[in-house]
């Protein structure tokens, strides 16, 4: 197997463009290269510097790659949708320039509101709201592809109207959009991930790891938390701590010789300025000690 192993934003507690409680993304792109890895994703449109000039000094003074852009929205909407691909739209002009990135990672939004945990929408979709939601990530899909070349994965998300293993095994029989495989967000979901890599390896071209404490994710369900707060108590945990078998995973990957991009993505938010870097060097030591980049 080839896997190249990558960070993101999100794993600097980097939700939103700006935000007083994110790192500063100079202190965020310098820490992602001194930890090791190899390549980054854009996070939130406006955090990295999106000027193309301006992003390939910063990414080459830290030998890193850029591996994909992201897409967040409600995709039951089509007012929404036609938000994402004009988005798409943007992003494309710079993500065309970077031959390493040739991922659109899609999420669907969450149908409870990230801070309050309130139900904003339905939590299952049938009839014809799911066709509808096929529907439009079927059209940002094909915009992507036939106007830029570019793949759009589908990453299954908590709380999100695909997250369990039937939802994603849904989309994958209605459509034929591969996926970005988010080890943590499946285990939360009671999903194997390991099993389940073996099982769908030649739809998932793209992966996303972490684990999850099923622990916090008890106390987020009986004390009734926000995704928000669970996540500010670390329901997403680094790869050696949490539920999922990190070493028999990676002897899927090389059972099946996975040639890739696999990106470190702990959510957190919000993240003390100090608390990533220590993690994400930890992560990356982990990763190498079990054969994994």
């Amino acid at each position: 197997m080839n896997v190249k192993i990558g960070t993101a934003p999100d794993s600097w507690g980097v939700w939103f463009p700006e935000n007083e409680k994110q790192t500063p993304w100079e202190r965020c792109m310098n820490e992602m290269a001194e930890a090791g890895y190899a390549g980054i994703e854009l996070g939130p449109w406006g955090y990295l510097p999106n000027e193309y000039d301006r992003l390939k000094e910063e990414l080459e003074k830290r030998n890193l790659e850029l591996t994909a852009t992201t897409l967040v929205g409600d995709l039951t909407s089509d007012r929404k949708t036609e938000e994402l691909i004009a988005l798409l739209d943007e992003m494309a002009k710079l993500q065309l320039k970077f031959e390493s990135a040739q991922y659109v990672v899609l999420i669907d939004d969450c149908y409870t509101d990230l801070f309050t945990g309130e139900l904003v929408r339905p939590r299952v979709l049938d009839g014809a709201d799911w066709d509808k939601f096929i529907a439009n990530i079927i059209k940002i899909r094909n915009h992507a592809k036939l106007n830029y070349g570019l793949e759009v994965v589908f990453h299954p998300h908590a709380q999100s109207h695909v997250e369990t293993e039937e939802q994603i095994e849904r989309l994958l029989n209605d459509t034929d959009i591969n996926l970005c495989l988010d080890t943590g967000h499946h285990a939360y979901a009671d999903g194997d991930p390991v099993a389940f890599m073996r099982k769908h390896y030649n739809r998932i071209p793209y992966l996303h790891l972490k684990s999850c404490d099923l622990k916090v994710r008890e106390k987020m369900q009986v004390q009734k938390w926000s995704f928000a707060k669970a996540v500010s108590e670390d329901i997403m945990c680094e790869p050696e701590l949490g539920v999922v078998d990190m070493k028999a995973f990676v002897q899927v990957l090389e059972d099946i010789d996975f040639t890739g991009w696999a990106i470190v993505e702990q959510d957190m938010y919000p993240a003390p300025f100090e608390k990533p870097f220590p993690i994400a060097k930890r992560t990356r030591k982990y990763l190498t000690t079990i054969g994994m980049g």
